[in-house]
C-alpha cells in the first residue's frame, strides 16, 4: 500500500513539473508577444537578449529562438527551428544541438516573423526523493504500529482464547467471564456453561450408578452373611456345598458389579487427564510380578519377568496394577499346570503378557476384550464373567494406551503401548 502511495505521489509530481513548465513556456511567450505588438522588432531582439542574460542560472533555464519564415535567425540561443507550426501554434519537445530535450511553443508574429519560447525540465530529483525519504519513513512508523496493533490485538485474542480452553481443560475453575462482548466472549460462556451441564449430568449419573451398585451390593452382602451362619449351624453335607456354590455365585456376581462399574468410570473418563500422577510403571509391574511368581510356584506354572529399569507413566497406580493383574490372571487361567507365562516390559512403554497355553480361537478374537466374551470352549465358558480383558481394554483407553491381542507361534500374546505409537492399533 506504502508503496501504490508513492508511485501515485511520484507521478503527481512529475505531472504537476510539467504543468509548471508548460504554464512558465506559455506565461514567457504571451509576455514577448505583447512586446512585439506594444512596440517593435528591435525592441523584442533586445529584450529576448536581456532574459538570456539574466536568468541563465535557472534549473528550467529558457530558451529561444526569433526567425524568418525562411529560418533565418534573429535572436535567441536556439539554432535550427524545430518541428513545431507557428502557425498552429503547436507546442512540445524540441532537441538541442548538445542533444537535451527541452519543452516549447511557437507562434506567428507576424507573416514574415515566428517565435520560438522554450525550457529546460526543472529537475525535480531532490523533491522526489525527499519524498521517497517522507515515504519510506511514514512507511516503517505505518508498519511498526499496524504490528504493534496486531501484536496487541493477538495477545488480548489469545487471552480471550485461554478462556474457552481453560473451561475445558480445567472444567472446575472459577472462570472470569465478563457479562457483555462479542462473539469469543458468548462462546467461553457458553462452552462453561455446557461444562457445567456436562459435570452436573456425568455426576447425577455417577451417584445413581453408585447408590444401585450399593443397592444391590448391600442384599448380596446380607444373604452371603446368612449363609455363613447356615454353614455355621452345621448342615448336611449335600446342603453345605449347595450353599458354598450359592456363596461363590454371590461373590462372583458382586465381582462383576465391581467390574462393570470399574469399566463404565474408565471409558467415562477416556482423555481426562484429572488426577493422572507420574508412575513408576517399572517398579509397579515388579511388585505384582513378585506375588505372581510365588503363587505360580504353588499352583505348579512359571512366571518370568523381564523389566526395563525407569519406565515411567501419567496415569493412576491402582487403575494400572488392576490392568497388569488382569492380564496376568488371564493368562494363568488359560495355561495348562507347567505351563510358562513371560511378561515383558519394556521402555515407551511397551508390556507385553505371552503364554504358550491353548491361546485365543480365531473365532473369538474379534470379541475378545467385549464385556462377557470369554473363550469358546466349555470350560472357558465357565471361568470368569468375561470382564476382566474388557476391564483392562477401558483402562488403557483411559491413559491413552492401546490393548491388543497379537499374533503369536503358540499361546496368547497381549501388548500394551501408547496409543499413537507405530503399530499401537
Amino acid at each position: 500500500m506504502v508503496l501504490a502511495l508513492w508511485l501515485m505521489a511520484d507521478g503527481t509530481i512529475r505531472s504537476m513539473g510539467q504543468d509548471r513548465l508548460a504554464r512558465a513556456v506559455d506565461v514567457d511567450l504571451a509576455g514577448l508577444a505583447d512586446i512585439y505588438a506594444s512596440g517593435s522588432e528591435a525592441e523584442l531582439i533586445e529584450r529576448i537578449g536581456d532574459r538570456l542574460e539574466l536568468i541563465s542560472r535557472e534549473a528550467d533555464r529558457p530558451h529561444y529562438l526569433l526567425a524568418r519564415d525562411d529560418g533565418t535567425r534573429l535572436a535567441g540561443d536556439l539554432r535550427r527551428w524545430p518541428m513545431l507550426s507557428a502557425q498552429l501554434s503547436e507546442a512540445g519537445q524540441v532537441r538541442m544541438v548538445n542533444g537535451d530535450a527541452v519543452y516549447g511553443r511557437a507562434t506567428q508574429l507576424a507573416p514574415d516573423l515566428r517565435l520560438l519560447v522554450a525550457r529546460e525540465f526543472g529537475d525535480d530529483t531532490a523533491l522526489r526523493r525527499r519524498m521517497l525519504l517522507v515515504f519510506l519513513a511514514g512507511g516503517a512508523a505505518l508498519v511498526l504500529g499496524v504490528g504493534a496493533i496486531g501484536w496487541l490485538a493477538g495477545r488480548r485474542l489469545s487471552g480471550r482464547i485461554d478462556l474457552v480452553n481453560n473451561a475445558f481443560r480445567e472444567p472446575d475453575a472459577n472462570l472470569k467471564l465478563s457479562d457483555g462482548g462479542d462473539e469469543i466472549d458468548e462462546l467461553a460462556r457458553q462452552s462453561a456453561a455446557a461444562i457445567a451441564r456436562m459435570q452436573r449430568l456425568v455426576e447425577a449419573h455417577r451417584e445413581t450408578s453408585d447408590h444401585v451398585a450399593h443397592e444391590i451390593r448391600t442384599p448380596l452382602m446380607h444373604l452371603d452373611n446368612r449363609l455363613i451362619k447356615a454353614l455355621h449351624a452345621g448342615p448336611t453335607e449335600p446342603v453345605a456345598e449347595k450353599l458354598v456354590a450359592a456363596r461363590d455365585d454371590i461373590r462372583r456376581l458382586i465381582a462383576m458389579l465391581e467390574a462393570l462399574l470399574d469399566i463404565a468410570s474408565s471409558k467415562a473418563r477416556r482423555g481426562d487427564r484429572h488426577g493422572l500422577r507420574t508412575v513408576n510403571l517399572s517398579q509397579l509391574v515388579q511388585r505384582v510380578c513378585d506375588l505372581y511368581a510365588d503363587s505360580a510356584e504353588e499352583s505348579g506354572h512359571r512366571c518370568v519377568c523381564d523389566i526395563a529399569d525407569n519406565v515411567h507413566l501419567q496415569g493412576e497406580e491402582m487403575q494400572l496394577t488392576r490392568l497388569v493383574t488382569n492380564l496376568l490372571d488371564n493368562a494363568f487361567k488359560y495355561v495348562p499346570v507347567g505351563g510358562l507365562v513371560t511378561l515383558t516390559l519394556r521402555p515407551g512403554p511397551v508390556l507385553s503378557v505371552e503364554d504358550d497355553g491353548p491361546g485365543v480361537p480365531v473365532a473369538a478374537q474379534a470379541d475378545i476384550f467385549k464385556r462377557f466374551k470369554r473363550g469358546g470352549t466349555a470350560q472357558d465358558l465357565a471361568q470368569g464373567s468375561g470382564l476382566g480383558l474388557a476391564l483392562a481394554k477401558a483402562i488403557a483407553e483411559r491413559h491413552d494406551l492401546d490393548l491388543s491381542l497379537n499374533d503369536s507361534p503358540q499361546g496368547a500374546l497381549f501388548v500394551l503401548r501408547r496409543a499413537d505409537a507405530e503399530g499401537g492399533k
